[in-house]
């Protein structure tokens, strides 16, 4: 069959995207993340596959997800300007007493609390260097711990509509009450939670020195630091409210991570800069180019086909639907980035295409799912960077090794477990 224009640009668009995508997990030359994003946006844009209109709205999609993460951001450069995490960290050290199980339990309920009640992105962007620092105090390899952040960041991303920015996106003016969203994705949380914690377990047990420090010095918390812990509370008590109240959660995250960091600094009459040079602001253009990429790979018609897909599911409501709906949606989630997956499985519920119960596995694979692959959720390209900042390096290809074991698992069961749950209770 003879190539046509459209199949050449649709071509073009898919070899960018997935150029672009290689060089943000493994950064060829040492260059930024950040630069591989932004050059393949300005590809799609110099070569007429996206136009400047489209991608400049494109963009504009993301104002939420920038005011969320500027403000945890700066957050998190405070807390760790100010030694919060060291404190934290040896804190965690003295509560394992020399045990690195009891080290790995402790890490993993911390990542699920953060997660649940700061999203998924605060667990990547505020509990990795904790954690990195809690293995520094402990003389242990950090490695294993760190996968904690990763992966819990998304298996527990269901406990609380806020732990997700794409439960949000999934369910938008459909949000279940908070009752209703408990009785819904409790078990399937818990299947996830658990699962997750086996498998890590089992696979990181040799990873793990036999023993560590049981006793650290613990620091004194500074004025700045009990400010950043006050900030990082306050800001889970704006995104319980926005929540419910229905508001995006980009404003209240900025409003109150800046403010935190501004009294900070005034009671300490300090300049700003520190940390603002600290901030890794290269995640901004980063996630704006992603956003683009994905406009350009929308328009080759994959999001139409994946919605034309899930559709047909939506006829039948049976076990196996269940199980494909989220299946597939959680694959499809580390070829494209759970962001836009999700706005095609907000798209069908919005549509009143399909049941509750179906609604409620296309969400569990949009969040679960990109635990496969580090391009599955934008949580896990923050981890990543976040790692890379700390000097420690993981491979795409490494941790899709380690995904392939966890994710799986983790997935059919919270699948099975939404799917006993419109057995008993349809």
């Amino acid at each position: 069959m003879p190539l046509t224009h459209a199949t050449v640009a649709d071509d073009t668009i898919w070899l960018i995207a997935a150029l672009a995508t290689l060089g943000i997990i493994i950064r060829p030359w040492g260059i930024p993340e950040a630069v591989w994003a932004v050059v393949g946006a300005a590809l799609l844009v110099l070569g007429s596959l996206v136009s400047p209109a489209e991608a400049w709205r494109a963009m504009l999609e993301g104002t939420d997800v920038y005011l969320f993460l500027a403000g945890m951001m700066v957050l998190a450069e405070l807390a760790r300007t100010e030694g919060l995490f060291d404190w934290v960290a040896a804190l965690a050290v003295r509560w394992a007493r020399g045990s690195p199980r009891r080290l790995f339990a402790l890490v993993y309920v911390v990542g699920i609390i953060i997660t649940a009640f700061l999203s998924n992105d605060a667990t990547a962007v505020v509990l990795t260097p904790a954690v990195y620092a809690a293995a520094r105090q402990a003389r242990t390899e950090p490695l294993p711990y760190l996968l904690i952040c990763a992966f819990i960041a998304n298996a527990a991303s269901f406990v609380l509509p806020i732990s997700n920015p794409a439960n949000l996106v999934v369910f938008a003016s459909r949000m279940p009450a908070l009752p209703l969203w408990l009785e819904r994705f409790t078990l399937p949380s818990v299947a996830a939670i658990v699962v997750t914690f086996l498998v890590l377990r089992l696979t990181q047990g040799r990873a793990m020195a036999a023993g560590h420090a049981a006793e650290v010095p613990l620091p004194p918390l500074t004025r700045g630091a009990k400010l950043a812990a006050c900030g990082i509370g306050l800001t889970a008590v704006a995104l319980l409210w926005a929540s419910a109240a229905g508001l995006q959660l980009g404003a209240p995250t900025f409003i109150a991570g800046t403010c935190a960091t501004a009294l900070a600094l005034l009671l300490d009459r300090r300049s700003p800069w520190p940390i603002v040079k600290g901030v890794s602001w290269g995640v901004l253009p980063l996630v704006a180019g992603l956003f683009v990429l994905v406009g350009g790979l929308g328009r080759t018609g994959v999001l139409t086909a994946l919605g034309a897909g899930l559709q047909h599911l939506a006829a039948s409501s049976s076990y196996e639907s269940v199980l494909a709906a989220g299946g597939g949606i959680g694959a499809a989630c580390n070829v494209m980035n759970n962001l836009p997956v999700a706005l095609i499985a907000g798209s069908i519920g919005g549509a009143g295409q399909v049941s509750a119960h179906l609604q409620d596995a296309l969400l569990v694979g949009v969040d679960l799912g990109p635990n496969l692959s580090v391009t599955g959720s934008l949580a896990t390209i923050l981890w990543l960077i976040a790692l890379r900042r700390e000097k420690v390096h993981v491979t795409g290809l490494s941790f899709l090794r380690l995904g392939a074991l966890v994710m799986p698992p983790a997935l059919l069961l919270a699948l099975a477990a939404v799917a006993l749950q419109h057995l008993f209770f349809p």
